[in-house]
């Protein structure tokens, strides 16, 4: 899938541990799991929200498109 998840360089940039920031948002461990190692099919705008409000970014720091080589 052509949507990247760059939700580690951002936790890893505000200092944040996957337990504390599922814990902040209300998630488990196991889906922030999937959400960082680009399993998920798709993302609540209100888990995006939670995510940018306890990294205080943006979500283009979190999320990027990086085309298919065979979309190109």
């Amino acid at each position: 899938m052509p949507i990247i998840v760059n939700l580690d360089v951002m936790m890893a940039k505000r200092k944040i541990s996957s337990g504390e920031l599922s814990e902040r948002i209300e998630i488990t461990p196991a889906n922030l799991s999937i959400l960082k190692n680009n399993k998920a099919k798709a993302i609540r705008f209100s888990t995006l929200e939670a995510i940018c409000r306890e990294l205080n970014c943006q979500p283009g720091d979190v999320l990027a498109y990086e085309p298919d080589e065979k979309e190109e």
